[in-house]
């Protein structure tokens, strides 16, 4: 772990806030593979703030580089829950990145990306977009007491990425009040929603992975594009709590609804019987394998 100038190593660590326990719900969704479904949801939610979306659209390389700032992302998500001692230091890390992001939105608002409401707000949508989710993509929902664990756990990771106890609901009794107002008063359909949810999106072929798989994937990208594109709108605006998508003004139909329930019905029953080296992401399998290797 690195540690600032002057500081003792003991020091820093006792000074980090810790991430979400092993064992914990973190720990089992977030490194599941299922979570790659429930994420552009989030991201569509976070950048419906004025202020987010504005600071996306002007600083992120989303349009140019999609799959390296995709990787990026989800690495470190992956940290905050499963990297230990390095979880602190990639929310210092994300901080200071985060610090010249400044600029005006669309109705002529200075913004800054680290103001507490709207670093709040980019966190905050992960529970209510992890929590619908797994309605249809866990064995079954959440129980109250489950919701309320989720909820501290998001918290903890709050604290990993600097987000003070003061600009968070410290409750779900508190939390939704303060998602219902945010929806009422300040979400809106962005242009970047706009991008990100439209079915006919232009994404360049993947650019990571053997070179091989590659060239394959830039020959056939003309095809494989169109039905990819749809189909990650539809994850993307169906994974959306309802009364998100209301409130951005997406449709929704009963055939939609069915739609995604069959779909989620066979990620559902396949997923769990994958081997764990398919089913949970690199850093999670890794750090499960520790886990369980310093518990014998």
């Amino acid at each position: 772990m690195t540690t600032e100038p002057g500081a003792r190593p003991s020091a820093r660590r006792a000074a980090d806030p810790a991430p979400p326990p092993p064992g914990g719900i973190l720990w089992s969704v977030a490194g599941d593979i299922r979570a790659l479904l429930m994420l552009p949801a989030a991201l569509t939610l976070q950048v419906a703030h004025p202020a987010v979306g504005a600071g996306v659209d002007e600083h992120s390389v989303f349009r140019t580089d999609p799959w390296g700032r995709g990787e990026r992302s989800l690495r470190s998500v992956m940290l905050w829950v499963y990297g230990g001692e390095a979880a602190a230091a990639e929310g210092r890390r994300l901080r200071a990145l985060h610090r010249t992001i400044t600029g005006t939105d669309a109705h002529g608002h200075r913004y800054h990306a680290l103001t507490p409401a709207n670093y709040a707000w980019v966190h905050a949508t992960g529970f209510p977009c992890y929590r619908h989710a797994l309605r249809y993509l866990g064995r079954r929902p959440l129980t109250a007491a489950q919701e309320r664990q989720l909820y501290a756990e998001w918290l903890q990771v709050g604290r990993i990425l600097g987000i003070h106890d003061r600009d968070m609901p410290q409750t779900v009794e508190e939390f939704w009040p303060y998602y219902r107002k945010m929806l009422a008063e300040v979400v809106e359909r962005t242009s970047v929603v706009e991008e990100l949810t439209d079915p006919g999106q232009r994404v360049p072929p993947p650019d990571r992975g053997p070179l091989p798989v590659r060239l394959v994937l830039r020959a056939l990208w003309p095809v494989l594009l169109p039905p990819l594109a749809a189909f990650r709108s539809f994850v993307t605006v169906g994974y959306l709590p309802p009364d998100a998508r209301q409130a951005l003004g997406f449709a929704w139909s009963p055939a939609q609804e069915r739609g995604l329930r069959r779909f989620s019905r066979v990620v559902r029953g396949v997923v769990p019987l994958l081997p764990e080296r398919l089913r949970y992401l690199p850093t999670a399998r890794r750090a499960r394998a520790r886990h369980r290797a310093a518990a014998r």
